[in-house]
């Protein structure tokens, strides 16, 4: 009988962004380096996809994506890991179990922050409140929904301060606009703020006020779309103090990092690993005192189940 053994296959897509010439990053740096790790439009995917000759047959699922996560925090000193949204819906496991295996995956795996996509409030606000009390423990960060008289009033913050090898790392989260999206009774008094607005404020004060050396957006908006509606394309041109997106909901799987340029003129990174737990992304920076942070190199990671004897 075969017994199942996971690994992964890394680097769809690997980019090195160098400062001028033949001189890497870590010639010219040599300070400390952060690794992100990141997900986002998991849905519920704790499986691999079934072995039924379709486009994603044998990819993804938790144990793959866990391996991963493992090997790299053995080789990297800091490492955050981080989820942008629609952790809920889309196999029986929600169905049945409203959450509880999901978050209790990712609390195994050591999730640093996340933030609520439209899906997380398709079994209600009350159950994502209790499912992550229980279950997940992990920081929730919105800053654009106001809970005040919800379920979440006591488990959300705006924004968290993260310490590695002497960096401070700010992340933050913003969300979609519910109303039209999700039935109101889901989401009962969650109060929309406009994202670009707050996202601003808390980054702001991650910069200013915490002296933080990388402000990080977790962004549930969608990377951007034909109209006018707020996206993370828009959030990156209209920030200040933003240096990296992380975003969801189009579930679309970039290549590579999307580059823009802020209000400040400053560079800004926005990145997005599709859906259903088929990639984990990566992105690594490197520091030195006196000096920016610079992205030293992104992948993609595709997750695949191997089977052998």
């Amino acid at each position: 009988m075969n017994r199942r053994k996971f690994i992964t296959e890394t680097s769809l897509t690997a980019t090195a962004l160098f400062i001028g010439g033949k001189v890497s990053a870590n010639e010219v740096f040599g300070g400390p380096r952060l690794t992100i790790l990141h997900t986002n439009d998991v849905h519920s995917r704790l499986d691999p996809f079934p072995m039924d000759g379709s486009r994603n047959a044998g990819q993804g699922g938790i144990a793959a994506r866990a391996a991963l996560i493992n090997k790299i925090r053995q080789e990297e000193e800091h490492v955050l890991l981080l989820d942008a949204g629609d952790i809920f819906q889309g196999t029986p496991y929600f169905n049945i179990f409203k959450g509880e295996p999901e978050l209790k995956s990712m609390r195994m795996m050591g999730y640093d922050a996340v933030i609520m996509g439209n899906h997380d409030f398709d079994a209600g606000i009350e159950n994502f409140a209790e499912k992550m009390t229980i279950h997940g423990k992990m920081p929730v960060l919105m800053c654009n929904y106001g809970f005040e008289g919800t379920a979440m009033e006591s488990i959300n913050q705006p924004y968290k301060v993260f310490r590695k090898g002497g960096l401070k790392i700010g992340v933050l989260g913003v969300g979609i606009e519910l109303a039209g999206l999700v039935p109101e009774q889901l989401y009962g008094k969650t109060i929309y703020q406009d994202p670009l607005r707050n996202a601003a404020e808390n980054a702001e004060l991650l910069k200013v006020k915490h002296k933080c050396d990388l402000v990080i957006c977790l962004s549930h908006l969608g990377d951007r779309y034909a109209d006018k509606k707020v996206s993370d394309e828009v959030l990156a041109k209209e920030s200040n103090n933003i240096d990296l997106i992380i975003g969801g909901h189009t579930h679309r799987f970039f290549d590579k990092p999307r580059e823009y340029t802020n209000k400040s003129g400053k560079q800004v990174f926005v990145n997005q690993v599709g859906w259903g737990g088929l990639q984990l992304g990566r992105l690594d920076y490197e520091f030195n005192s006196g000096r920016p942070q610079k992205l030293d190199k992104s992948q993609s990671n595709l997750l695949l189940e191997n089977i052998g004897k």
